[in-house]
């Protein structure tokens, strides 16, 4: 996967001073390669494996190459992909694979991410509010915010009484809330809203639908 233009226009208005923090329910750190440096990974990232017990964490590339040295002669499987993007593997195959222990207490790894029925840590979440806190407009991009996690946080801007603008492809949970609501994909709508907001010749955005859709 690569970042497509909506993850580099966010980039850009980082860069133009213009935005103050990028929560992101994305564990595939894109918005990293794409430039943005103030992110906050509200579900963690797949790009570290870390120790349930004591927090040992290790890169999961490094970890990769530990999973082929403990299992050698593993080969690619064909399996069937659940909804969830699972695979099913026979029992023999997964029952003489072997995982390691963390190399410090012995505990289980697992990747540095929240699964479904796992709650997002407390200090994540307040660090969070405290970038919704600092902005004065929320704008949630390619979100459905079906997930509370991510919902919250409008929840919190509207308490604020601070804007709320949406951006995404079909309806979402805050669209009531919402001060402007877009229909449209984050990838040509938001380099259009850089190339605004950051005074780069650039067709002008007609806010008209959104603007009366919001109300």
């Amino acid at each position: 996967a690569r970042p497509n233009p909506g993850h580099y226009a966010l980039a850009r208005l980082e860069q133009a001073g213009l935005l103050v923090g990028l929560i992101t329910q994305n564990v595939d750190r894109l918005h990293h390669r794409a430039g943005s440096r103030r992110v906050l990974e509200l579900h963690g990232s797949l790009a570290t494996v870390r120790c349930l017990t004591c927090g040992y964490a290790i890169d999961r590339d490094a970890f990769q190459q530990w999973l082929l040295e403990l299992n050698p002669g593993w080969t690619v499987h064909a399996a069937e992909l659940a909804p969830d993007g699972d695979a099913d593997l026979p029992d023999e195959l997964t029952t003489r694979f072997r995982v390691p222990d963390c190399p410090r207490c012995g505990g289980i790894l697992k990747p540095d991410v929240v699964f479904f029925g796992e709650n997002v840590p407390r200090e994540r979440v307040e660090a969070a509010r405290r970038i919704v806190a600092a902005a004065d407009v929320l704008l949630v991009a390619g979100s459905s915010l079906a997930v509370y996690s991510g919902y919250r946080f409008v929840l919190e801007a509207a308490r604020q009484d601070k804007p709320i603008a949406l951006v995404n492809l079909g309806p979402t949970r805050g669209d009531l809330l919402a001060t402007l609501r877009l229909e449209g994909r984050t990838g040509e709508v938001l380099p259009r809203l850089a190339a605004a907001l950051t005074g780069r010749a650039f067709p002008e955005i007609d806010l008209t639908e959104g603007l009366r859709r919001a109300g």
